[in-house]
């Protein structure tokens, strides 16, 4: 019996490698400057200005110059110092609400467990993954806002909050929801937005019938929540970039979604709205996208008291030179930012007496 043995010269392969690791990063930094000398680029930093300014509560024309966004002048310094100014003459802090901020903080501190008397508990951009089990003694919490932390799961005892009107726990790592959150029958708001792996929620929240708005964006659902289409008084929807590939045909069903006025859709995978859809009588705004979709029923261009827009796709994709690492994170900023996008596109819309019915998607697909 013989063998053939195989001899391998690993210089040569270290070198190919080399070779195309090199043309790779050459690709990126062309890419890179491209972009940098874009319009795209100019676009972006314009609406990262404006942004800003609105979250600051600066007024529009403060920022505008002939019609043009001016973001050479020095309005933010001089705001955040007046805010600076304001903060010092503050009175003292509402001692019912609690805040926590800072990647420094990877558990709540232990003393809060004692004071169960707040009505707002908000913790925000820290490494916490856990919400400890005495959450249950916060009898008079009405606000929980945890958003931006790296919450992997909600503990049952969420459930005993009855006084609960407000939940955010957006851009966490979250793949269930217990069905206990059910029993909180005074919750007005949920947003579970840009958890990325959430793709379900439980039937029991179908007993939430004091919601009027739910946000659960940038996660992965393939159907709108039956849970959600039982929630009578809902009057805000959002489901924008998930895994929808089809709305139900049965969507205006008897005491399904007759309250409600903003439906945003976009970044799905849908190719038709059903007819029904022009039954929901109280819609007002209604927001989808994609090449994809071709079947529209002309009663929602024709309809005067509902802005429809259609966001067209941008060829633009993907991630520039990505690193895994850092990859999931890299798709929540890119949401957030999508987010804030839409919150001030939808504020002007509002204030439109028409509006196009078509938009082209630009910042939206920018990487940041």
């Amino acid at each position: 019996m013989t063998f053939e043995v195989i001899i391998v010269d690993f210089s040569h392969i270290k070198g190919l490698w080399e070779t195309r690791v090199k043309k790779y990063k050459e690709r990126c930094k062309t890419e890179k400057k491209r972009l940098e000398t874009s319009a795209l680029q100019k676009i972006k930093q314009e609406w990262s200005f404006i942004l800003e300014c609105r979250n600051k509560g600066i007024p529009q024309s403060d920022y505008l110059k002939n019609g043009f966004v001016d973001n050479e002048l020095k309005i933010l310094e001089k705001i955040e110092r007046n805010l600076y100014v304001a903060h010092e003459e503050k009175p003292k802090k509402d001692e019912f609400v609690f805040e926590l901020y800072g990647e420094q903080w990877e558990e709540l501190p232990d003393y809060l467990k004692e004071q169960t008397h707040f009505k707002e508990l908000h913790v925000n951009k820290t490494r916490i993954q856990i919400i400890p089990d005495y959450i249950q003694m916060f009898q008079k919490l009405m606000v929980l806002d945890m958003s931006h932390n790296r919450i992997r799961q909600l503990p049952p005892e969420i459930g005993y909050l009855g006084n609960l009107k407000e939940l955010n726990i957006s851009f966490n790592d979250l793949q269930i929801i217990p069905p206990e959150l059910g029993n909180c029958q005074n919750l007005e708001k949920l947003d579970l937005s840009g958890n990325l792996e959430l793709a379900e929620l439980p039937f029991e929240l179908s007993s939430l019938k004091k919601v009027t708005f739910v946000d659960v964006s940038a996660n992965k659902f393939s159907s709108i929540p039956i849970c959600v289409l039982r929630m009578s008084k809902l009057q805000w929807l959002d489901i924008s970039s998930n895994k929808l590939k089809d709305l139900p045909q049965d969507i205006d069903k008897a005491f399904w979604l007759e309250e409600l006025e903003t439906f945003m859709v976009q970044k799905n995978k849908l190719t038709y709205l059903p007819s029904e859809i022009i039954n929901l009588t109280k819609l007002k705004l209604l927001v989808v996208s994609g090449d994809d979709l071709v079947e529209i029923p002309s009663a929602l261009e024709e309809n005067k008291s509902l802005k429809y827009v259609k966001i067209l796709d941008n060829p633009i994709n993907g991630t520039l030179c990505p690193d895994n690492e850092n990859n999931e994170e890299s798709n929540q900023d890119r949401e957030e930012f999508e987010k804030e996008f839409m919150k001030v596109y939808i504020q002007d819309l509002v204030g439109r007496e028409s509006t196009p019915r078509y938009t082209k998607k630009v910042s939206l697909s920018l990487q940041i």
